[in-house]
């Protein structure tokens, strides 16, 4: 039962003839090419230098996390169909399929992997998403059967990936687009990131090492141990008994639907609504585990690793844990019946959830409490965003939702005590430190007391877009005062576009030259989250003179990426967990009203539960019709005409009127192209949050 904990590394080759042979099925020079003149790895590749095996005991070598679900939804546009009746016999004849493996090892350059990844899979016509950090790879991908055998032949001839369990089923063609959509499978993403998988972003917690995880247990024997202690009788091993505990890994709208179930022997379902909480969760229970014989499970195995991990570095008491090896996935498909899982295993892809033979149903509707497990309509609390059930009856009944956290965790009280507990900071207390997932390096506390001692306010989480040519650390940096001002309310979560911009700038007149001189200080990269036709974006790290004067109407000639913008955010949406509200300032403001107007056309809402739109205008862009945003609404902008000399007053006001008249607030100050921060203006921006805690 016991493993390696991190696979081999490269050995003495170098690395460019590590991804001459991954490419070699496919000697293609056009896909060569591709692959040796991406941006990201193209300096490592340079160097041909042999790399040695990198392992000097006792210090154990930075592992990979590789992850792979491999999910079939729609051929990649990007990729060319099919010319012959034999190449549509090889694609699997639209038969569809899942793929789902990790792997812990060495890799020493994430760069060159991101372009290995981008090659290998369009050339597959694959689609979904690739993450490539320094600490490994995490992929959602999709393809038909026969493309998801080739990946999996490919990966299996490369030495980092043996032993990796490759878990391959087939499916149905998925029919609902806006699920696909909804789940990142409808386009190719390959990123690079600092960090895979975050346990917690809390810089107090301190991330444990992996080679603590729980030991592996394949399905057989998981349920063999479940068996023995759960059909012996309390006469035969009560010690026995209370030495166990089952343990899901996973969040609530997963463990409604399906769950372990031993007679006997305690299972603890954390009720988490995110995978960065469950380190809390383990905190609070710590002396309930202790001592104990801890038998983990999720959806595929990947995140019971660093979970028990962390339970492990606890020392003394938390030795005894173990994880279930390919998660329920894997357990389904040794016992088909369902054996000790009763219900469904939620799955992250366009298949929603899978059954067994055994065919119950442990799900029942949020509001009228009937039986019922089908998340297909996707709806979500109004408050923390989290999936719940619904049932179709009740979807026509309602469309105002709470979940069982926000139930059990809210504390009721008057609206305008609320606002008077908000007006100042004095009236609230610090929080204590602990953070959720954050693509910032701003880490923040959930939970406040409030004034009276004995409320506790949820802090709301808040996604920040930049304007045109700046980039999310500047934007914090210029709105470090808001932050400040809204601390025990608020965390702003800032985030760069995905739009590199050229460096450009505005000749002046030298005397002494004929040759106006660029500017004297270094050139950093700006991004846009729109740009106009024909920009040239690139990352060269020069200075180039301007084609024209800047006009102050540039942002109307705005009008391209939108797609590439909107995919990139429900991206990050999806990894970073749920955000209370976005904010955005000038082109982000108006790429935040095209967020939700969009998510309003494909989800039906928006995700989020407010939009504060800060000297904001419409980007006219995209098919809409005149339905008006029904999302509550804080617009904040310079009054008449001249206070804001980049964004007309009008402009602004045009963007408010794209959302319901009876949601939306209208702070104007005379402060010019800023957000302001002095009273009275910080006063209505409080006051407006507040109506959400």
């Amino acid at each position: 039962m016991d493993r390696a904990v991190y696979g081999p590394g490269f050995g003495e080759s170098p690395l460019i003839v590590f991804f001459l042979l991954q490419l070699q099925p496919y000697a293609d020079r056009e896909l060569l090419l591709i692959a040796l003149s991406d941006d990201c790895g193209r300096s490592r590749l340079e160097n041909e230098g042999s790399r040695s095996p990198g392992h000097s005991p006792p210090q154990p070598p930075r592992v990979l996390l590789c992850t792979v679900l491999v999910v079939v939804v729609a051929m990649d546009a990007t990729a060319a169909p099919p010319t012959s009746a034999q190449e549509q016999q090889h694609n699997g004849d639209g038969r569809y399929g899942v793929l789902l493996y990790y792997k812990y090892a060495e890799v020493p350059d994430a760069p060159a992997l991101v372009a290995f990844y981008e090659a290998h899979c369009r050339a597959l016509a694959l689609v979904g998403r690739v993450r490539v950090g320094p600490d490994g790879v995490n992929a959602t991908l999709g393809g038909r059967m026969a493309a998801l055998e080739k990946h999996i032949e490919e990966m299996s001839s490369n030495s980092l990936f043996d032993g990796t369990d490759f878990k391959l089923a087939s499916c149905e063609d998925p029919v609902d687009e806006r699920v696909a959509r909804e789940c990142g499978f409808t386009s190719l993403s390959v990123r690079l990131v600092k960090e895979l998988v975050t346990l917690c972003s809390n810089p107090l917690l301190t991330t444990p090492e992996i080679s603590f995880a729980g030991r592996h247990l394949s399905a057989a024997e998981f349920h063999s141990v479940l068996q023995s202690v759960g059909t012996s009788s309390d006469s035969e091993a009560p010690t026995k008994k209370n030495d166990v505990v089952v343990l899901d890994a996973r969040n609530l709208y997963e463990t409604r639907i399906g769950k372990f179930h031993v007679p006997n022997v305690e299972t603890l379902h954390p009720d988490i609504r995110q995978y960065s909480e469950f380190p809390l969760w383990i905190d609070e229970h710590t002396e309930k585990l202790r001592g104990k014989s801890i038998m983990m499970y999720c959806t595929g195995g990947i995140r019971c690793e660093m979970a028990s991990a962390y339970i492990r570095s606890k020392g003394e008491g938390f030795e005894n844990v173990f994880q279930l090896y390919g998660g329920i996935q894997r357990y389904l498909e040794q016992f088909p019946d369902g054996g000790y899982f009763d219900g469904k295993n939620f799955v992250f892809d366009h298949r929603i959830s899978v059954g067994s033979l055994k065919g119950n149903i442990l799900g029942t509707c949020l509001i009228c409490g009937f039986t019922y497990d089908d998340y297909s309509s996707r709806c979500r609390c109004s408050h923390c965003r989290m999936l719940v059930l619904v049932c179709s009856t009740c979807q026509d009944s309602t469309k105002e939702y709470v979940c069982e956290l926000c139930v059990r965790n809210a504390k009721p009280c008057c609206p305008t005590s609320v606002r008077q507990d908000c007006q100042t900071e004095s009236e609230l207390s610090e929080f204590s430190a602990y953070g959720k997932p954050s693509i910032s390096n701003k880490i923040s506390t959930s939970k406040a007391p409030m004034s009276n001692g004995s409320e506790q306010l949820k802090k709301l989480r808040i996604l920040c877009l930049h304007g045109f040519r700046q980039k999310a650390s500047n934007f914090k940096g210029r709105t470090s005062a808001l932050a400040k001002k809204l601390k025990h309310v608020a965390e702003l979560v800032f985030i760069d576009a995905p739009h590199e911009l050229s460096f450009v700038y505005q000749p002046k007149p030298d005397p002494c030259s004929d040759k106006p001189s660029p500017p004297s200080f270094t050139a950093r990269t700006k991004f846009a989250w729109l740009v106009s036709p024909n920009t040239s974006c690139h990352t060269e790290q020069e200075w180039k003179i301007a084609d024209g004067p800047f006009a102050p109407l540039q942002y109307e000639q705005q009008t391209e990426g939108l797609e590439e913008s909107y995919t990139y955010l429900e991206n990050t949406i999806a990894e970073n967990g749920n955000f209370d509200g976005i904010l955005g300032f000038s082109q982000g403001a108006a790429m935040a009203a095209l967020l939700c107007r969009l998510q309003q056309k494909t989800y039906g809402s928006p995700k989020f539960r407010f939009g504060i739109f800060c000297s904001g205008y419409p980007a006219h862009v995209g098919n809409f019709d005149s339905e008006l945003i029904r999302l509550p609404s804080l617009h904040c902008f310079g009054s008449g005409e001249g206070h804001d000399r980049q964004i007309a007053s009008r402009a602004s006001t045009e963007l408010a009127c794209m959302f319901e008249e009876d949601r939306r607030t209208i702070v104007e100050h005379d402060m010019g192209h800023i957000i302001p921060t002095r009273p009275p203006y910080i006063d209505r921006i409080k006051e407006f949050l507040c109506n959400f805690i």
